[in-house]
Parts: structure tokens; sequence; C-alpha cells
């Protein structure tokens, strides 16, 4: 049984690199039900949950690839807080929260969610960027993403890309990049070193990663007749803070405390 906290090794990388992994941390019985609800999703075989949302690559959405199957056309699912099944399982799992409390402490809330189902055949690049861009809060040291590997995760088929100590940087300017396939929800950190040394995040199923919302990251094309799937969860500390005007500004996810309290001035 992996440990349920980081060790002081783990912790010092984490503040260095911005990232760890940790190998076999679920096992193949914990992650059964975690896959077959996102077959189940992706295949159009169950209903989905409220307020999620089964989104498809931008090359089917738009006609220029005809997927043979229903579940190749889907690329990601949003926001599963609503799914017993994936919430309950996975972004409370009671080791988990174990993990994400020894580095921010006692009191989370599950501020965004995501399964990934890349398929085969399509553009599926997701150009570098950083997280805190889509989290109107702060402090970023309390915020921190966990991601595990469903299904083996390879750079041939399009795993985590990622620029080691990026975090130690401000939140940079985002946009569109000039690609021809390209999700507009997909921003790009503009300004970027493209010849910045990078590492691939190849993992087994199982294996989590957990890194900062500064951490320049990103993902290229699934080369393969497979997919990449993997399960995601941002949390932050209860008590972190909007930024001045934030909480007018579009329509923010639901958030969920999942361990400890909430703060009458925090999230």
């Amino acid at each position: 049984m992996p440990s349920k906290t980081l060790s002081a090794q783990q912790l010092d990388q984490y503040k260095e690199q911005g990232y760890v992994v940790i190998e076999r941390f679920f096992s193949a019985a914990e992650l059964a039900p975690l896959l077959d609800r996102c077959l189940a999703i992706v295949r159009g075989e169950c209903e989905v949950a409220q307020d999620m949302l089964v989104m498809k690559d931008v090359m089917v959405a738009k006609g220029a690839v005809n997927p043979e199957k229903v579940e190749m056309g889907v690329a990601k699912i949003q926001d599963f807080h609503n799914d017993a099944i994936l919430f309950e399982k996975y972004s409370k799992h009671p080791r988990l929260l174990d993990l994400v409390e020894s580095l921010l402490g006692p009191d989370l809330e599950v501020i965004h969610t995501m399964l990934i189902n890349k398929p085969p055949g399509v553009d599926g690049r997701h150009p570098f960027h950083q997280d805190l861009l889509y989290f109107p809060f702060r402090p970023a040291d309390w915020i921190v993403a966990t991601s595990t590997a469903l299904e083996e995760v390879t750079k041939e088929n399009g795993c985590l890309e990622i620029i080691p100590g990026s975090h130690k940087g401000d939140l940079m300017e985002h946009g569109n990049p000039e690609w021809e396939h390209l999700n507009v929800g997909y921003f790009g950190a503009k300004g970027m070193d493209t010849k910045e040394e990078r590492v691939y995040l190849e993992m087994n199923p199982g294996d989590i990663v957990l890194f900062h919302p500064l951490l320049l990251h990103g993902a290229g094309r699934n080369e393969t007749p497979g997919y990449r799937r993997t399960i995601l969860s941002h949390y932050a500390s209860s008590r972190c803070k909007y930024l001045p005007g934030a909480e007018s500004v579009g329509e923010l996810r639901p958030y969920r405390l999942v361990r400890g309290q909430s703060y009458p001035d925090g999230l």
C-alpha cells in the first residue's frame, strides 16, 4: 500500500520541480470502476450526470474526421462532480485526500474535475499552458492538480509534457496558438521558449502525478491506434481567496468541500 503522505524527498521535488509522480498509487481494483464508468460515458451507454460536459474532439465536431466508433469522437469529459462513481471513488478517495492534504493542509475543496479520453486519428495536441489561468483565486501554492493514469500513458499516445521548475515564474500571458485544428478553449502561454527542456510523463495504470498550477505543461498527438485515458481533480485550500472582482466574472464552476472546513472569506 503506497504512503498516504508525501515523503520529505517528494516534498522537496515538488517544491523544486513543480511536480511529483507516485507509482502504483491506485490498485487495479480501485481503477476498474473508474475506467468502466469512463467507457460507459464515452460510448453513450449511460446518462451523464448534471453539469457534466462530454466534449468532442474539435476535428470531429467540425466534420474533418468521421470517427468509426462513438468513443473515438470524445476528447474529454469536464466536471464530473455530480457523478457518484467518479467523484466518490476518485476525487473523494481518502488516501488521495491524505496525499493532497500533505501539500495544502486539512481544508480541501475540489475545484475542477476532468477525464481525458484522447482518441486516435485526430490532432489532439494541447499547447503548453498554466492551469492557474483558469482559477481566479490565490495563493497559487494552495492549489494542486492530481492526474492518474487509467491505462498506460506514453509519449506515443500523447502523455503530459512538462517544463520542470517553470512553476517558479509568474502567470504568463496566454492566447490561442495559430494551429489549424485547435479547440478555442485551449490557450497556450505566449513567449515560451520552445527549446526549454521538457519531461514526458509516461505512466503506468495507477500512477499519479501531482503538479503546481503554474507549471508549464501540454500534450502531444496520439500516434497510436488506442487511447490516452486519465482522470484528474484539481484541489485548493478552502482558505484561498478570490481575486478582487473575480466573483462577478463569468460562470464559475461549483466547488465541493471534501475535507475539513470552509472559511467565510475563502472559497
